[in-house]
C-alpha cells in the first residue's frame, strides 16, 4: 500500500509570513494538527499545533493578557516553524511511512513528489485508517500481525474470488525461487471497483534473476499495481 493512495491530497498550507493568530484560526477551522509552510510555492517548514500552543503561552502568570494577544497577532509562522522539514516520498509504502513516524517520534509528515513538490500529507490518523481497512476491523474482520523483512512487496488488483489469490500465491512460490518465503498477505476492498479487491503480498528470498518472468506470469493473472524491492530500494509503480 502506497502513501500516495492514503495521504491527504487537499493540503491546507500557510504562507511563511502568516501571523501565528491566523495560523491558529486555520488549524482550528480545518481541524488539522500540522500545517506545511510555503514560500513562493516551495515547502520551507511545518508548524504543528504543539508549536502554536508553546509559542502562545510564554508565561501566563506574569504576562499581561493584552501583551499576550499582541504577541500572537504579531508573531509570524516563520518565527516558530520547523525549518527544512523532514518529508516522505509519495511512492513509499505505508509501512515505511509508519517506521519513519515512529523512529522520529512525530505525528505526521509532508508528502512530496520526485521533484520535491508538496503533494499531500500523511499522519498517524491516516495510518490508523489503513490498519482498520486491511484488518477488516471496521467490518468486524480478523486482525493479524506480521514482521517486516527486507524482501519485496507485490500489489495487485484482482477479482474478488479466493481462487485468484491462490493462483497468485502459487506463481510467486513457483517462480520466486527455492528460498522464497511469503511473510504476509493482506487485502482490502477500499477504493476498488465492484467485484474486485486489492492484494498485498510481502516476500523474501526471491531470486531477482527470475523477476522478468515472474512479472510476466503475474500480469497474466492480475493487474499489477506496484512491485517494491526493499533490499535495493527499487520501485516499479504501475498505477
Amino acid at each position: 500500500m502506497l502513501v500516495k493512495n492514503w495521504m491527504r491530497n487537499n493540503v491546507v498550507t500557510v504562507d511563511v509570513n502568516v501571523s501565528m493568530k491566523d495560523a491558529i484560526k486555520i488549524s482550528k477551522k480545518h481541524n488539522i494538527r500540522m500545517l506545511p509552510v510555503m514560500e513562493k510555492n516551495k515547502l520551507v517548514g511545518i508548524v504543528t499545533d504543539r508549536d502554536l500552543r508553546s509559542a502562545s503561552i510564554p508565561d501566563v502568570v506574569t504576562f499581561e493578557i493584552q501583551k499576550l494577544l499582541d504577541l500572537i497577532a504579531e508573531t509570524e509562522v516563520k518565527d516558530i516553524m520547523t525549518k527544512n522539514p523532514m518529508t516522505i516520498p509519495f511512492d513509499y509504502t505505508v509501512e515505511e511511512a509508519a517506521k519513519v513516524l515512529l523512529t522520529n517520534k512525530i505525528s505526521g509528515l509532508p508528502v512530496v513528489d520526485h521533484e520535491g513538490q508538496l503533494v499531500g500529507t500523511i499522519t498517524q490518523s491516516d495510518l490508523c485508517s489503513v490498519l482498520m481497512s486491511v484488518t477488516g476491523m471496521g467490518k468486524r474482520g480478523i486482525q493479524f500481525a506480521f514482521m517486516e523483512k527486507r524482501g519485496m512487496q507485490f500489489a495487485f488488483q484482482v477479482e474478488d474470488r479466493i481462487e485468484c489469490m491462490k493462483e497468485l500465491e502459487e506463481i510467486l512460490r513457483k517462480q520466486g525461487g527455492r528460498m522464497t518465503s511469503i511473510t504476509s498477505i493482506m487485502s482490502c476492498h477500499e477504493r476498488c471497483p465492484e467485484g474486485y479487491r486489492k492484494v498485498y503480498i510481502r516476500m523474501y528470498g526471491i531470486d531477482r534473476a527470475k523477476l522478468p518472468e515472474l512479472k510476466k506470469d503475474l500480469s497474466e493473472k492480475a493487474s499489477l499495481l506496484y512491485i517494491i524491492d526493499h533490499r535495493h530500494n527499487k520501485r516499479e509503480i504501475y498505477i
